[in-house]
């Protein structure tokens, strides 16, 4: 019995019959375009997802299988890091470029024909071209710099349907998340069985299939159900689109000819769809396409994007500590909690993201992964975080409205230090699995289970808390900037955590090396930085907790 494969059918199950249901219960409420960008959102986070749990493998067990198993994990883990670093760090340049020059829309689908093309030149490059790095690399930039485009721009999009104050707008991105977590339920259970059971391209091109769906969704809506909205960039989008001939015209009309074509005030014409604004847009295209070259190489370069990142905070956090002294009293001191969680956030993703690196990799070699006489690929496992979150995130909506009630909440600082906590905790399972429960090397399934059941309540403890804690202790004119650093935290983190995972790749893990001393690797990593730095970091935030509090004045 194939039990794998039984789980991916179940799996499928669940979503078919789920998915109309919550459709169907919430079509009179929601415009119609909530459920497009669901389905778009869902598909484009299945190719993501499904990539990412055949990645780290894919790269120890056959990009890099001619060097041993030390030295290609070390390659593989530090090419990860800066992978999934700059797939977090370009959607700042992405809601940019969308909001000022391309549009939400132009730049959601610009972004997934990019993912589309990086997934399948991926599946290609193991098919026909397998020694070619150049081309492996090139297809990670296309992929990183797409999602850039697509992951923060559809969101936004999402928002342009509800008002600022309208009721229903938790509720749609409640749905929408929702399509977040099935594509990443059902990616990583597809693409995982298919590329380690039948072939790794396959299950890149899995991928890339997912992406194409996403996209015409997306495209075949068009107009008819996503309406006029994200069409032109922000600052223009209360204008109306005029043909080619007529814009012809308008550049040699008189200011009064202009206003009474587009109903709007003369002097605004300035600031429509003018030839420079299509040039702009254009040279957005090309300069993106001559940039991915850049990008990839910057993968092979791991030392030097580190040092980058590393900068590149140092500085942010220097402007935001300037702005702080700029401030009155009160918008300077709820800078320095942002400042303060800044180095708190970046330690809890770096650990949390070991999940696609130095967790796979353990499970691979240091999981006891037979049930019933049947073995659960390795990248599976990645779908139980996204399958805690689909049953957990409810109930912790539910617990925190009722602690607020109660007068009872904790605060963000508080939420920062239970998320730290219970991802210590949940290294600590799998450290005392390792010590105390395994066999022949080799530590009982529950155990992991258990870990990302932790690191899922974790970081539904402080995960969500964070975006919406930047945008009330920000100075409004400055929002965006502070965003911004917060997504740079998450990149910078995502770097570091493929620094982490490379001290699993020990030079005593050689080609020979048993499964008991790859565990002691393993083990003792996890100890110290998942245990031991983790749960140092979130006690001195507890001493923290009382002073952050009263520096945020008033804001829970």
């Amino acid at each position: 019995m194939d039990l794998s494969l039984i789980i991916l059918i179940v799996f499928w199950v669940f979503v078919i019959i789920w998915v109309p249901i919550v459709i169907y219960t919430n079509r009179k409420l929601h415009p119609k375009a909530l459920f497009i960008l669901f389905f778009a959102e869902m598909w484009e986070r299945f190719s993501y997802y499904g990539m990412r749990a055949l990645l780290i493998l894919y790269m120890t067990k056959e990009l890099f299988s001619s060097l041993s198993q030390g030295e290609a994990d070390s390659v593989a883990l530090g090419i990860y890091g800066s992978y999934t670093a700059m797939v977090y760090l370009f959607p700042v340049v992405g809601g940019v470029l969308a909001d000022k020059i391309l549009g939400f829309r132009k730049a959601i689908l610009f972004g997934g024909i990019l993912m589309m093309a990086g997934h399948f030149a991926l599946s290609f490059q193991g098919m026909y071209f397998e020694d070619n790095m150049s081309l492996f690399f090139l297809s990670l930039a296309f992929i990183i710099i797409g999602n850039g485009f697509f992951k923060p721009n559809i969101s936004s999009l999402l928002g342009k349907y509800y008002g600022a104050n309208d009721s229903r707008k938790d509720g749609a991105f409640t749905i929408f998340y929702m399509g977040v977590n099935i594509g990443a339920l059902l990616s990583t259970v597809t693409c995982g069985y298919v590329g380690e059971q039948i072939s790794w391209h396959y299950g890149f091109g899995l991928a890339g299939i997912g992406m194409l769906l996403g996209l015409l969704v997306f495209w075949l809506a068009g107009d008819k159900i996503l309406g006029k909205k994200g069409i032109n960039p922000s600052a223009f989008e209360n204008f109306p689109e005029v043909d080619e001939a007529t814009e012809m015209r308008l550049l040699h009309a008189t200011p009064e000819e202009r206003a009474s074509v587009h109903s709007l005030e003369a002097s605004n014409f300035e600031l429509y769809m003018t030839p420079s604004l299509r040039r702009n847009q254009i040279l957005t295209f090309v300069g993106t396409i001559v940039f991915i070259p850049i990008c990839a190489l910057f993968l092979n370069l791991s030392d030097i994007l580190t040092w980058i990142l590393l900068i590149m905070s140092v500085g942010i956090l220097g402007v935001l500590f300037f702005m702080s002294t700029k401030e009155e009293r009160i918008g300077g001191q709820r800078l320095w909690v942002v400042i303060v969680l800044f180095l708190f956030h970046t330690m809890f993703w770096a650990l949390f993201e070991q999940a696609g690196g130095s967790l796979t990799l353990f499970t691979e070699r240091n999981v006891d992964r037979f049930v019933m006489g049947s073995e659960i690929p390795a990248s599976i496992f990645q779908s139980v975080n996204a399958f805690f979150i689909m049953i957990l995130a409810p109930l912790f909506s539910w617990i925190w409205i009722k602690l607020r009630s109660n007068k009872k909440e904790p605060s963000t600082p508080m939420k920062f230090v239970l998320g730290l906590s219970q991802l210590a905790v949940g290294f600590g399972v799998i450290v005392i699995g390792a010590k105390f429960f395994a066999t022949d090397g080799l530590v009982p399934m529950i155990f992991i289970i258990v870990m990302y059941l932790l690191h899922t309540t974790g970081e539904l403890s402080l995960s969500p808390v964070g975006l919406s804690m930047i945008t009330k202790l920000s100075p409004k004119k400055a929002v965006g900037f502070v965003m911004g650093a917060w997504f740079l935290s998450i990149a910078l983190a995502n770097k570091m955590a493929g620094l982490i995972g490379e001290l699993t790749a020990a030079e005593s893990v050689s080609e020979n090396a048993s499964k008991m001393d790859t565990l002691l690797v393993y083990s003792d990593t996890y100890l110290m930085w998942g245990v031991l730095v983790v749960g140092i970091a979130a006690l001195l935030l507890l001493t923290l907790v009382p002073t952050l509090k009263k520096w945020m004045n008033g804001i829970h």
